[in-house]
């Protein structure tokens, strides 16, 4: 396959790596030589996400998490780095989840959720990733990919949260975006360099992941994961003096549904 090996001795943490788009790009990651980190809070997603990998030739580890477990967030980024060094530098932020609801029958308990696992989550724990790579070696640049979505940049009913939820991923990735830019690195010596650290964000629009199943829209009017977890690769794979600050993905033809 294109870009076999490419991405040989790195590790990449994928959130989300039960089903969908997480087991779509960390197949896509394990094939291009990196090894992957499945995370997820369901377990038996992660290992059939494990299974396929190694089907594929790829290597991979499965770690619990959820991401809106903050000490939970800290420990599995801590052992990633315990465990792999500096080898740990990509992480795709893919976790998400979708509560449907209208203003006059939203749940503040299903609106919490949905922010939290959307945005808080990942938030953070690019937070705690950064504060790892800021260290790495002159010469390396660490990876991070936020998967958000067309509804961060759309409206529609019924998704409140949702849409609420990707647009404040949105704009939180383009203030971490502006900050790695002005953002410098004491060295030993006193001098400073450049954050080692690129953040890029891919919108998609609708998938064929389980996620969408509610919504029941037509397959052939959605998109296969796998077309998404190919830019993600993509985007990795760029030469490390460039990144793509927001990447839309939609099908050829435009699904016409209400989000």
């Amino acid at each position: 396959m294109e870009d076999t090996g490419a991405l040989k001795g790195r590790v990449g943490l994928v959130t989300g790596g039960a089903s969908g788009l997480g087991r779509a790009t960390a197949v896509a990651l394990a094939e291009a030589g990196a090894h992957v980190v499945i995370a997820d809070i369901d377990a038996a997603g992660s290992e059939e996400t494990r299974a396929r990998v190694a089907e594929a030739g790829g290597s991979a580890e499965v770690v619990a998490l959820d991401v809106t477990d903050d000490a939970n967030r800290r420990a599995v980024i801590a052992d990633l780095f315990d465990r792999h060094g500096d080898a740990f530098d990509v992480l795709v932020n893919v976790a998400g989840i979708d509560r449907p609801g209208y203003i006059t029958d939203i749940d503040l308990a299903d609106y919490r959720q949905v922010q939290a696992v959307n945005c808080e989550g990942p938030v953070f724990l690019t937070s705690e990733f950064m504060k790892r790579v800021q260290h790495l070696p002159e010469g390396r640049t660490a990876d991070v990919v936020h998967i958000v979505s067309l509804s961060a940049i759309t409206s529609g009913s019924g998704a409140i949260a949702y849409n609420g939820s990707k647009a404040g991923f949105l704009n939180a990735t383009k203030c971490i975006q502006r900050e790695l830019r002005e953002k410098a690195v004491r060295q030993p010596d006193g001098s400073e360099r450049p954050f080692p650290c690129r953040v890029q964000a891919v919108i998609p629009a609708a998938m064929d992941t389980p996620m969408m199943e509610q919504w029941g829209i037509p397959a052939h009017l959605m998109m296969p994961p796998s077309a998404v977890a190919e830019m993600v690769r993509t985007l990795l794979l760029l030469h490390p003096s460039s990144f793509v600050p927001e990447m839309q993905i939609v099908p050829r033809l435009e699904p016409n549904f209400p989000r």
